[in-house]
């Protein structure tokens, strides 16, 4: 059986899309690239700090168009060095965004791929073992010489096609960066101080999840003989700390701020009797995942106003 022919002048001449990861705005770059290497670039738009530059085309001008990318940034790190006392010149880095399901094609067994590459390339390759906000794509880190980058891109996009991804991807989009924002258990927060906050319009969502009073049965599971006895989501408890001296903020005056928590969330919240002693109160939330992550939200809020001063939320 003959071996079938996947090579065309030294790249794979198959169409594949490259999604890219960069910082600041490269506009006038971008369309000269556009020009020189045939390829299909495009900027994702928005005030973000962070864009996706999408490149498709055949894959010898995604390379062509990696070569530019890798040279222009190789360029600007000699331009910034010359009014720089640093004599050690820093690697190219380029942060490309992959589909988790593709990583460990990546990867390899037990990483044996990504150290082959790295030896083969003789550029640093980094897959981040967490996947990006609101997504299921990772992102993978080069960095090295634009030479050791360009080989290293070719190798993974002949990765990437032999092992296509699996299921539906949900791309990352960067978000504008005011505040960072970390992804936790389906949930986008930022950090404010030393709480963290879910995002505005993951708020929005949670608290209309929170107030739907529909049954949530899982897939594959039957609705019981009978209906109305377990027509709620199983209830689950979370317990929280607070220090004594902050209690009366999540309290409020007769008790209006908690009951106000309970209201928007829909948990129940129990705070336990200040114990001889101890400096800390228990709080018992219970209810469904999504009122106790509302309750958890509102009383952090709470806290975080009380901390920071930052009046009333």
């Amino acid at each position: 059986m003959e071996p079938t022919k996947v090579q065309s002048e030294g790249g794979l001449n198959v169409t594949l899309t490259i999604r890219l990861l960069m910082h600041g705005k490269k506009g006038e770059t971008v369309k000269k690239m556009r020009e020189e290497s045939g390829a299909r670039i495009n900027i994702s738009e928005g005030n973000c700090p962070e864009r996706i530059v999408t490149i498709t085309g055949p894959t010898d001008t995604i390379f062509k168009a990696f070569a530019m990318i890798a040279y222009k940034f190789e360029e600007d790190i000699i331009n910034s060095m010359s009014n720089s006392p640093a004599t050690s010149k820093p690697p190219v880095t380029l942060r490309l965004v992959v589909p988790a399901s593709q990583c460990g094609s990546l990867i390899g067994k037990g990483g044996s791929k990504i150290k082959e590459m790295r030896e083969s390339t003789g550029a640093q390759v980094q897959v981040a073992g967490d996947m990006l906000p609101n997504s299921t794509e990772r992102a993978v880190t080069i960095s090295g010489t634009p030479e050791a980058i360009i080989h290293c891109v070719k190798q993974i996009c002949v990765v990437m096609l032999e092992s296509p991804p699996k299921g539906a991807t949900i791309p990352y989009r960067p978000k504008p960066a005011s505040t960072p924002v970390i992804f936790s258990g389906g949930q986008a927060y930022t950090i404010q101080g030393q709480y963290a906050i879910p995002h505005p319009d993951q708020l929005t969502k949670l608290h209309q999840l929170a107030m739907q009073q529909t049954p949530f049965t899982p897939l594959g599971q039957t609705t019981p003989a009978f209906p109305g006895l377990d027509a709620s989501p199983p209830a689950s408890t979370h317990e929280l700390t607070i220090p004594n001296d902050l209690i009366g903020c999540i309290i409020g005056r007769q008790g209006t701020k908690i009951n106000e928590i309970r209201q928007m969330s829909g948990a129940q919240i129990k705070i336990s009797n200040a114990m001889e002693g101890s400096s800390e109160r228990q709080i018992t939330i219970t209810g469904t995942p999504a009122n106790i992550s509302l309750a958890q939200y509102l009383i952090n809020a709470r806290l975080t106003s009380e901390v920071t001063g930052m009046g009333t939320v």
